[in-house]
C-alpha cells in the first residue's frame, strides 16, 4: 500500500528550468530602500508642496497678503482723513502728499481708494464665511442622508439657484435702503450666494461617503452624525474650498456694483463702488479719479481668482499629475 504523506521529489523537464534574476536587476532593492517609518503624506500636505512651487500662487499669495495689510492698517500709507472734502479742490491734479489727485468733491482720492480697501474686503470676506458656512451644511446634510431630506433640500437649493444673482440682490435691498450698515450688504449677498457652494458641498459629500473610511468608522459604531462631522466633511473640504476663494473676489465685485447702482453701501460709508459711481460723471473731463479705485477693485478680484485657480490645481490629483 501507497504512503500518502510520503514526499515526492519533481524533477523538471528539459526546458522548464527556473530562471532567478540577480538582485541587482529586480525593482526589489528600491523597494528595500523606502522608509516605511516615515509618515505617509496627506492630500494637503501634498497640495502645500504643489502650492510652494507655484509661481501662480506666490504672486497672489504676495498681492493678498499685501492687500490684507492695506486693510488692517491704511494710516501706514495715508494720514489723509478720506471723510475730508474741500470743494477748491476740486478735480485738483496730483500735488505732493496727494498722488491721485482730488475727486469731484476735492476728496483726496489717494486717501480714499486706500481706505476703501479696508470696506470692500470686510464684506467678501464677511460674505464668504457666512456662504460656505451655509452652503456646506446644507449641501452636506442633503447629499449624506438622500431620500426624502436630499429632495426637499434640493429643490430649495434650485429655486434659490433660478433667481438671477444681482437681480434678487437689488430686489431685497430696495426694502432696505434706509439701513446704513454694511450687514445689510453682507446677509443680501449671503442670501443668494450660498446656493453654489451648496451643490459642490452636496456632490463632494456623496462622493465621500461610499469610500471605505465611512464604512470602516461605522462599522466600530460610529454614529451617523459623528461620521458626517468628524470624517466626511473634512474629507469633501477641497472643492468648497476652492469655490470659496475664487467667489470671494465675486462678492467683492457684486459688493461694489451694488454701491455704483446706489444700492449697496451708504455713501458715508468710503468704498471703491461708491468712488467708481460718483466719478462716472467726469469721466470724460476727468478720467483718473475713475481709474484708480477701478484699478484697486481689480487688482484684488484678479488676486482671489488666481489663488483660486492655484489651490484647485493643487487639491486637483488629476491636475498634479497633469
Amino acid at each position: 500500500m501507497t504512503d500518502n504523506n510520503q514526499n515526492l521529489s519533481y524533477e523538471p523537464l528539459p526546458g522548464q528550468e527556473r530562471y532567478v534574476a540577480p538582485l541587482d536587476e529586480t525593482p526589489l532593492q528600491d523597494v528595500d530602500k523606502v522608509d516605511e517609518s516615515a509618515p505617509a503624506s496627506s492630500m494637503w500636505s501634498d497640495a502645500w508642496r504643489t502650492l510652494r512651487k507655484n509661481p501662480l500662487f506666490i504672486v497672489s499669495g504676495i498681492l493678498i497678503v499685501f492687500i490684507i495689510f492695506i486693510a488692517l492698517f491704511p494710516g501706514v500709507f495715508t494720514k489723509i482723513d478720506p471723510k475730508y472734502c474741500n470743494l477748491d479742490n476740486s478735480l485738483a491734479e496730483p500735488e505732493a502728499g496727494h498722488p491721485f489727485g482730488y475727486d469731484f468733491q476735492g476728496c483726496d482720492v489717494f486717501a480714499r481708494t486706500i481706505y476703501g480697501t479696508r470696506t470692500s474686503l470686510s464684506v467678501g470676506l464677511l460674505t464668504t464665511i457666512i456662504v460656505v458656512v451655509i452652503g456646506t451644511l446644507i449641501g452636506a446634510v442633503a447629499g449624506f442622508f438622500g431620500g426624502w431630506v436630499d429632495a426637499v433640500l434640493s429643490r430649495i437649493i434650485d429655486i434659490f439657484y433660478s433667481i438671477p444673482f444681482l437681480l434678487g440682490a437689488i430686489v431685497v435691498l430696495q426694502m432696505f435702503r434706509t439701513s446704513s450698515s454694511i450687514w445689510k450688504v453682507v446677509f443680501v449677498l449671503a442670501l443668494f450666494g450660498w446656493v453654489s457652494t451648496a451643490r459642490i458641498a452636496r456632490g463632494s459629500v456623496m462622493e465621500a461617503k461610499n469610500l471605505e473610511f465611512n464604512t470602516a468608522s461605522t462599522a466600530l459604531g460610529s454614529t451617523p452624525m459623528r461620521n458626517l462631522f468628524r470624517h466626511i466633511i473634512p474629507n469633501a473640504l477641497a472643492p468648497i474650498i476652492v469655490i470659496g476663494t475664487t467667489s470671494l473676489g465675486s462678492f467683492i465685485v457684486s459688493e461694489a456694483t451694488l454701491s455704483f447702482l446706489g444700492l449697496g453701501l451708504p455713501t458715508t460709508v468710503v468704498s471703491w463702488g461708491g468712488d467708481i459711481s460718483q466719478a462716472q460723471v467726469n469721466l470724460m473731463t476727468n478720467p483718473m479719479v475713475l481709474f484708480y479705485p477701478s484699478v484697486a477693485l481689480a487688482i484684488t478680484v484678479l488676486s482671489f481668482i488666481m489663488m483660486g485657480d492655484a489651490v484647485k490645481d493643487a487639491l486637483d490629483p488629476k491636475s498634479r499629475t497633469a
